[in-house]
């Protein structure tokens, strides 16, 4: 809680995907008597780890919605702190209290990092991924930063291996894939599931199981040959079982390996969650080398020909909107076929408001490459289009 000052001890910072999210959380918390110091919004697809997609709203708009209503959010926020700190008998600070903003998600140059802080007004940006091929900075060992210093775009994917059923950026080839296919050849699939960090499912048992565990995995299967299921039916959803990994353990194992520790228990697999930026870095630096390069000391760290962020997030939007669609086999009922025109628009307003940035006079970034942007943008329009004509195309139940 914050003393007469303000000052609080053990500040909160809260990473959100949009403004509507950020306020309803903020005001929530607020009614508890704690204040968000920070908001980190990070990009729905264009991160690692786990993705949360927005409904097709893209990096800057959301951004430009933060710095319109920053002074609303700190207003309606401490109004509900205040009356929760009285109602607690606790300190209320003299003055209002402030918050940060940050922003992270596919910041690949120096230009970039700036124009964020610059354009709107935030406070400072997040890098994450490049860090893999920092040994001072991250803990990866030798074997894995090498394969992730030699992906390109089509060895960096969003996947559904996690056992937590969200979508998953995943590193094709890493070792943990490798070992879990290794069981599924012997027909054994699924982990032992030696730390049980994520068994929560309770389909089949009273105390949770992991999906990614052979217990879990065995159960679903066998079930699923008593369906009687047409064989391409059976093999798609025989397949969305096995995919899963037992990432809770593959994660960590790189630590292990890197300061050779015991690995008896976990195994030797590897699972590591860049994103799609990581395509752009393909060598090891050093802390120095990679600081000097964020602040435009250094250049040529990353590939020429990296498309600018917000070309990149749309890249993959388009290519998660794609693959969505497609997994209804041919058949969307109305309700889809109305969330999906709205997802479209939704990226094309998007696209929209960057043809607004782009254009105005006194916009003195990405000079060189706007041209390029501009087409990238323009191609990235077609393809709407295309989805979109799929969208209507397909049957309505």
């Amino acid at each position: 809680y914050p003393d007469e000052r303000g000052n609080i001890k053990k500040k909160i910072i809260l990473k959100v995907s949009d403004y509507r999210s950020a306020i309803i959380q903020g005001k929530f918390l607020a009614k508890k008597g704690l204040w968000v110091s920070e908001y980190r919004i990070e990009s729905g697809l264009n991160c690692g780890g786990h993705a949360f997609a927005t409904d097709g709203f893209l990096m800057g708009p959301i951004l430009q919605q933060f710095k319109e209503n920053k002074g609303n959010l700190i207003s309606e926020t401490y109004s509900i702190l205040v009356k929760s700190l009285h109602h607690k008998n606790a300190i209320v600070p003299r003055t209002v209290l402030p918050i940060k903003i940050s922003a992270q998600g596919g910041v690949g140059t120096a230009e970039e990092h700036q124009f964020l802080i610059d354009h709107y007004q935030i406070d400072s940006v997040g890098w994450g991924s490049p860090f893999l091929l920092v040994p001072e900075a991250t803990t990866v060992d030798d074997a894995t930063i090498t394969k992730l210093s030699e992906a390109k775009e089509k060895d960096l994917y969003l996947s559904n291996i996690s056992p937590l059923g969200v979508p998953f950026h995943n590193l094709k080839g890493n070792t943990k894939d490798e070992e879990k296919e290794r069981l599924i050849a012997k027909n054994r699939p699924g982990s032992s599931c030696p730390k049980k960090f994520v068994a929560l499912n309770k389909d089949y048992t009273d105390k949770g199981i992991c999906t990614a565990s052979r217990q879990y995995q065995n159960l679903k299967i066998n079930d699923l040959k008593q369906r009687d299921l047409p064989k391409q039916e059976y093999l798609s959803l025989y397949h969305k079982i096995i995919e899963k990994s037992c990432t809770c353990v593959g994660l960590g194992t790189s630590a292990l390996l890197k300061y050779n520790l015991d690995t008896k228990k976990e195994g030797i697999g590897v699972s590591v969650c860049p994103g799609p930026n990581m395509a752009y870095f393909s060598k090891v630096l050093s802390l120095k080398e990679m600081v000097d390069y964020i602040y435009g000391i250094s250049k040529n760290i990353s590939r020429a020909d990296r498309p600018n962020m917000f070309i990149k997030e749309l890249q993959v939007y388009i290519q998660y909107i794609k693959d969505k669609i497609e997994a209804h086999d041919g058949v969307l009922d109305v309700k889809q076929q109305r969330y999906y025109h709205k997802f479209i628009n939704n990226l094309k307003e998007g696209v929209s408001y960057y043809h607004t940035i782009l254009g105005q006079k006194n916009q003195n970034y990405f000079e060189i490459a706007k041209q390029k942007i501009t087409n990238d943008f323009k191609d990235g329009l077609q393809k709407l289009d295309q989805v979109l004509a799929r969208v209507n195309q397909l049957a309505i139940q």
